[in-house]
Formats: structure tokens, sequence, C-alpha cells
């Protein structure tokens, strides 16, 4: 139990499934999963596929915090490459072309490195304040996605190829839950499998020893804000297909806090260093299962505030001084039980205790000291 809950997924992980066990008493059929038409639909299916755009964000996120920095622009980025994406499908003369959907796809995906790189260039080698460079393209990438979509709401609906993205189904799964999934896997591989994910926590831990000992950290820095801005592009595509409409004012509006939110959930800390992408994993599901909770048993009025109450419990549990009191009512006592130090076997004194008086030293025949005295 002591190992338990020193864990730092523990206490994310019973959060979650508390959760989940709050909207089954709710409603009954929570955990159901139905087959239509060959594809897998239910409640716990449809918070899977709203998390998969939060996942792919706060993984992004996880890197850049995790090198001391912030990432402000991701539902700016989101924005931009949705609306290029939707911009370009729609002025195509034929919109079911798989052609032009990849063509836009990739395309979109590319303005969101660059915008990522644009990032990583301010931060690393400018040395811009992360929250500072990243405010920049957040307030000027939603204007030029209103000025890509010449301040319209299109809608590419009627192109199957550009609905797989976010709303279709690929051997019975929802394709943004396997796209998300697959993401995940290969961050996981290059970060933990490899010398990244531990390049990316010195910079994070100290910047100056980090260089000191060789690490080029702002070739690093300027990486991760790109694969952050990667992340971004890929989640506007699926958001933006998924609603088969695409609004420039409200593509990712607000996404950056819930992927900050879904970070710092799951254990990584804002001031760098050591990070966890399944932590974050499970922050990203804590995250939509309290939406889903609140469409069900609480007023709109409500959300945000018990949103809020949600997260700061999981922050307090996460606290080191909690948690040191929660082992403490594990880990006390029985009644009766003596609370001096443990004695050795077969002596009077205390293990560990120095022996003191006569008996302290060597044993001495008396015969043998009164010849000496004589």
């Amino acid at each position: 139990m002591k190992n338990l809950l020193s864990s730092r997924l523990a206490w994310p992980v019973l959060v979650l499934v508390a959760l989940l066990l709050a909207n089954f008493a709710v409603n009954p059929s929570f955990f159901e999963i139905t087959v239509r038409d060959g594809n897998l639909y239910g409640p716990v299916v449809d918070i899977l596929r709203r998390a998969a755009p939060i996942v792919l964000i706060a993984l992004g996120m996880t890197l850049v915090i995790a090198t001391r920095g912030i990432d402000l622009s991701v539902g700016a980025v989101a924005a931009l490459s949705g609306s290029w994406a939707s911009m370009s499908i729609i002025s195509s003369a034929d919109r079911a072309s798989v052609g032009v959907v990849l063509t836009a796809v990739a395309v979109a995906l590319i303005m969101a490195l660059v915008a990522g790189a644009w990032n990583g260039f301010l931060v690393s080698t400018l040395g811009i304040q992360p929250i500072v460079a990243t405010l920049v393209l957040m307030v000027a990438g939603r204007g030029l996605a209103q000025i890509i979509t010449n301040e319209k709401i299109l809608y590419p609906d009627n192109s199957p190829a550009y609905k797989l993205i976010g709303g279709g189904y690929l051997l019975a799964v929802p394709f943004s839950i396997l796209l998300a999934g697959a993401i995940f896997a290969l961050t996981a591989i290059l970060t933990r499998r490899t010398a990244l994910g531990t390049l990316i926590e010195a910079v994070g831990i100290n910047p100056a020893a980090s260089r000191l000992a060789g690490i080029k950290d702002r070739q690093i820095i300027f990486l991760v804000y790109v694969f952050s801005g990667f992340c971004a592009g890929l989640a506007g595509l699926m958001l933006t297909s998924n609603s088969t409409s695409a609004d420039p004012n409200s593509i990712g509006l607000s996404i950056e806090l819930d992927a900050i939110l879904a970070v710092v959930i799951g254990g990584t800390a804002l001031t760098g260093g050591r990070f966890s992408l399944a932590g974050t994993l499970v922050g990203a599901f804590i995250i939509e299962t309290m939406d889903a909770f609140v469409v069900i048993a609480i007023s709109a009025r409500s959300t945000d505030v018990f949103k809020a109450c949600v997260v700061i419990v999981v922050c307090l549990l996460q606290s080191p001084k909690i948690q040191s009191w929660l082992r403490g009512l594990f880990t006390r006592r029985r009644p009766g039980t003596p609370t001096g130090p443990p004695r050795a076997a077969g002596s009077a004194e205390p293990a560990g205790a120095t022996p003191t008086g006569p008996a302290s030293g060597p044993a001495v025949n008396p015969t043998e000291q009164m010849t000496r005295t004589s």
C-alpha cells in the first residue's frame, strides 16, 4: 500500500476510476458497447474518440513542459491547419478525391510544422520566454485562420476521405483513436527506448549543466516545439473532420488549457525535468470523462466549477505533504506495540546501544590481574 501511494500514477488512476464509476451510477448503460454496421459505439468509445485531439496536443505539451517551456499557441495552430485543409478541399473541383484530401492534409501539417519551428526559433535561438513567444502565435495564428477562410465557416462534409480522420472508422474502431494511439506509442518509443527522453529531462532539470555536459540544449528545445506544432496541426484536422465544419473562431478554443491540465494531472511538474507520458494519457481521459459526467449529471452552469474541484483534488493528492500524511495513516503502529528501539536477541540492551560501565571493557582474568599488581 505504501508503494502504491507513493506512485505518481496512483492517484490520477484512482480519480479516473472514481469518475467512471460515477458515470455508471448515473447511467447504468455507461459501459455498454454495441456493434452497428460493423463499428463499435458506446459512451466509453465516445470518450476515447473525443479525447484523441487532447491526447495529441498534451503529448507535445508534455515534452515542451519537460524543458521548462510552455506552448500557448497549440489551439491557434489547430485552427490554422484545420481551416487550411477545409478551405483547400472546398476550393477543389472534386472534394471526394483522395489525392485532394492528402494534398490538403500534407500542406496543413507542413504549416503546423512551420508554426512549431517559429516558436522553437524564438525560444531556443533568440532566448524569448516561452509564454511570450507562443502568445504571439496564439493571437496571430487564429487571425491567419480567419484570413484563410475569409471569416467564414466552412463545411467540408461531403469528403469521405477527410471525414475518416476524425469521424471515420477503421477495423471497427474510430480512426482517431488508432491515430492518437500510434502517435503515443511512437513518442513513447522515441523518448523511453532511446536517449532522447533523458536528454529532454536533463535540459529541463538544469539547462546550464546539460550544456556543459555536451548536450545541445538549443536543438532539443527547438525539436520539442516543432513536435508540439505537428501534434496541434494533426489535432486540428481531427476536430474539423469530426465536426464537419471549420470555424476559425472556435476550432481548438481553450484546448491549450485542457492540454496543460492533462499534463499537470499526469504528474509532470511545470518546473521541467522528469515527465510521464502515461500520466498525461490518464489526465486527458480524466478531462473527457469529467465532460461526459457533466453532460449527464450536472447543469451547464456548474461545469467549470466541477472541473476545477476535480483538478484541485488531484493536485492535492499529488502534494508531497498530503501523500506523507496519507502514508502515515496506513503505516501507523498497532496499539500495544512498544515504541522504543528494538532489542537484540538474548540481550537486555537495546540493539545498537553503546555499552557503559565496567562491563564495557574486555574480559580480564582476576588471577592475572593480581599477578600484574604484585
